[in-house]
């Protein structure tokens, strides 16, 4: 049986990600009809943006951690399918030392 790791838009703007072996629709309706507690649950209606399967589980728990620490621009850019972005996206910037006005 597939595990499917999945981002939900919520009522609120926010991402939430997830890991389910149920169809997705089926999840998703969980997640609409109150069914699940936790980080949706006031921000209901949720929608799906992003599906991604795997047949192993370990894969799918280390696809969906990988996700949940993306920034939400990396997240938006998954989801739009720009995948030739997310490289860019990964790449951290460089920290301002204390005190700088970030003028040159």
């Amino acid at each position: 049986m597939a595990f499917t790791v999945y981002i939900l838009e919520c009522a609120d703007g926010s991402y939430y990600t997830g890991l389910t072996r149920k169809p997705v629709d089926q999840r998703v309706w969980e997640h609409n009809a109150g069914v699940v507690e936790g980080y949706t649950h006031s921000r209901r209606p949720v929608s799906l943006r992003f599906v991604e399967s795997t047949e192993s589980a370990l894969e799918a728990i280390a696809r969906e951690r990988q996700i949940k620490g993306w920034s939400r621009r990396k997240k938006e850019a998954l989801i739009a399918g720009q995948y030739e972005k997310l490289p860019e996206l990964s790449r951290a910037k460089a920290p301002r030392p204390r005190g700088s006005t970030g003028s040159p």
